[in-house]
Parts: structure tokens; C-alpha cells; sequence
């Protein structure tokens, strides 16, 4: 098969031919149909994860059919339209036995702890317990988006956020991550102030109903205090869907008293650890929320509003690229974080 492939970290991947892979005893193989460029895909290339083994194919965001299946897979069988989680759960031990698959204690993850979706065929792991069936009528190229950055961003501002029709919600990062939590805050009754330094990043949260907008290259210490002046005091619920020690300490810093911060953006340990304001969550009683993925079980609701139309992940897909053009595409994301979403097609 075709892959992209780097060989040493930060410096030029390829599309090269590589050996199909082969399905685990409950593991899958996944003919991709279509697979997301994420900044966490940058992250892993530039070396900030220490899950990868050089060399490495990237890519976790995904849909596709079922090419083969393992001899102990129950529920699946070829020919199966399917995406999957980032984060591939074990299903035995206990968190995954307290329903928390996205936090499972030996999960696996395509694109970082194996080889991932940059390809023309992926394995994935432990089948029954973490793919997803994709509905009639939804398109790969949105669904590749489901198992990262949009299951992400509705478990973040849903099931950690605990969101509430009425509540200003901040979101700190309009990328991928960013501008679905736009979206799925709106489509439950939030007002949303959006913050990021792109002008497009901008103009699409606003098409999305974000209420208000931020221009954070006016504000390079962080956009806070224009959130809580927009908000009339701070907002309720605050994401970082950047991740760097600028945004968290300011989505920390843009709530109101008790309000929630949750952090969605990876912080690598080579950008420096944040300097959250401890004085201000200690004092204004805040809560600060960790949010890693969803779990497959916990799809069904977030699938309903997509089938209803109430979400619309379709609308965030801003171009399509063939694989070759994937090499330079992942380079790009550190110097241009783009606005939107960017879907590969590996058989092109």
C-alpha cells in the first residue's frame, strides 16, 4: 500500500509503498476512504509524543470500509462502513470498565502507538469494543472527522463542560477541535464568544453562530479581558482548543465566578508547562476539566444531531487533498494552522 511515512522527526515525510497490514485476533483492517489532517498529527511528526517509533505513518481521524477482520471479531464483518475513536480501548481494564474507554489504561491510538491513516488501508484494535458505524448517507470525509476532532469537541463542551442553553461559552482555538465546539455549544442554546488570530478561523465560527468574535493578535497576553467585558463579567464555560500555555491561562482567566475551564489542546512539555492562575480557581471557586476523546459507546447521541441536521460536521471540511500532497500539508500546520478542515483522500 501507499503511505505517509517520516523517518526522522521534523524533518520531510513521503509517500512511500509499505506492507499492508494484517488484523490482530480482535482487530480490524480498514480500507481508508478518508482521514483528517489534525494538529495533534503535527505534534506527533514534530516528536512531542513519545508513543511513536520511527518510522512512522501519522494519522488518526478516519473512515472507511472494513477490509478484513480478525478471527475473534463479532460484530463487524468486510465491507462494513466504520470509523473509529482516536483512542482504541482495551474493553478489560477498569476504566473501561467504569464506561471511560477514552482514558482506557491500555489504549491504543493509530497514528501515534501504531501506524495510522495516512495509508490506503489501516489496523485498528480491539473491533467490538471501539468502531462506529457510519449512517447511511454520511459522507467518509465527514465522518473521518467524528473520531477526533468533532467526538472531542461534544464530549468537551457536553460531557465535561456540562454546557446549558443561555451560558456564554468561550473557545480558545478556532481550528478543527475549536470550531466544532463553536457549533455544538450553539446547537445547544449557548452564546458563544470565539477567539483565535485568524481572520478566516473568525469568519467561520461567526457563519457557525458564534455571537461574538476576538481578534487574539490584538491581545497577544491573552484575550480574556475582552471575554469577560463581552460577557458581562466572564463566561460560564471556557475551552482551550489550542493548547498552549497563552490560551489555557487565558480561557482560565476569561470566567465568571465558578465557571468551568475545560482543556481540550494538547500542551506538549517543550512549549512550558502554563502558569494557571491558582489564586483565581481557588478564590472564584473554578473548575478545571480535562477532556481526552469519546468513548464509542457514548457516540449515539452526538450521532443522533447529525442525523437530525442540528450538527452539521459537513460544514467544517474546507478542502480535500490527494496523498501525495499530505507530506506537505503536515509540515505546513506548524507555521499556518489553517481554518477549517483539511480531509486526505489516500486512494487519490
Amino acid at each position: 500500500m501507499r503511505a505517509v511515512v517520516f523517518e526522522e522527526f521534523g524533518q520531510d515525510a513521503g509517500v512511500q509503498d509499505v506492507p499492508d497490514p494484517v488484523p490482530s485476533e480482535q482487530g480490524v483492517v480498514v480500507r481508508v476512504e478518508a482521514t483528517g489532517l489534525c494538529r495533534s498529527d503535527w505534534h506527533g511528526w514534530m516528536g512531542h509524543d513519545p508513543d511513536i517509533t520511527l518510522p512512522h505513518v501519522p494519522g488518526h481521524e478516519l473512515a472507511g470500509v472494513v477490509e478484513e477482520v480478525g478471527r475473534g471479531v463479532v460484530n463487524w464483518r468486510p465491507g462494513d462502513r466504520v470509523t473509529v475513536p482516536f483512542v482504541c480501548a482495551c474493553g478489560r481494564c477498569p476504566a473501561c470498565a467504569a464506561g471511560a474507554q477514552q482514558v482506557c489504561e491500555r489504549q491504543t491510538q493509530p497514528g501515534f502507538t501504531h501506524w495510522g491513516s495516512f495509508a490506503q488501508y489501516v489496523a485498528l484494535e480491539q473491533a467490538d469494543v471501539n468502531l462506529v458505524a457510519v449512517p447511511e448517507g454520511l459522507s467518509s470525509a465527514t465522518a473521518a472527522g467524528l473520531g477526533c476532532r468533532f467526538a472531542t469537541a461534544f464530549r468537551a463542551v457536553v460531557g465535561q463542560g456540562r454546557v446549558a442553553p443561555g451560558e456564554w461559552v468561550a473557545v480558545h482555538g478556532c481550528g478543527g477541535v475549536g470550531l466544532s465546539a463553536v457549533m455544538i455549544a450553539v446547537a445547544c442554546g449557548a452564546r458563544v464568544v470565539a477567539v483565535d488570530v485568524s481572520a478566516r478561523a473568525l469568519e467561520l465560527a461567526r457563519s457557525f453562530g458564534a455571537a461574538a468574535c476576538v481578534d487574539a493578535s490584538a491581545h497577544p497576553g491573552g484575550a480574556d479581558e475582552a471575554v469577560r467585558e463581552l460577557t458581562g463579567g466572564g463566561a460560564h464555560l471556557s475551552l482551550d482548543a489550542l493548547g498552549s500555555p497563552v490560551t489555557c491561562a487565558a480561557s482560565v482567566r476569561s470566567l465568571r465566578w465558578q465557571g468551568r475551564h475545560v482543556q481540550v489542546g494538547l500542551l506538549p512539555t517543550v512549549a512550558g508547562d502554563p502558569v494557571v492562575p491558582m489564586a483565581r480557581v481557588i478564590g472564584q471557586e473554578l473548575e478545571i476539566l480535562g477532556s481526552h476523546g469519546m468513548a464509542a459507546h457514548d457516540y449515539p447521541p452526538m450521532m443522533d444531531m447529525v442525523r437530525a441536521g442540528t450538527l452539521r460536521p459537513d460544514l467544517l471540511v474546507t478542502s480535500t487533498i490527494p496523498l501525495d500532497a499530505a507530506p506537505a500539508a503536515l509540515a505546513a500546520m506548524g507555521k499556518t494552522p489553517g481554518a477549517g478542515v483539511t480531509i486526505i483522500d489516500p486512494m487519490k
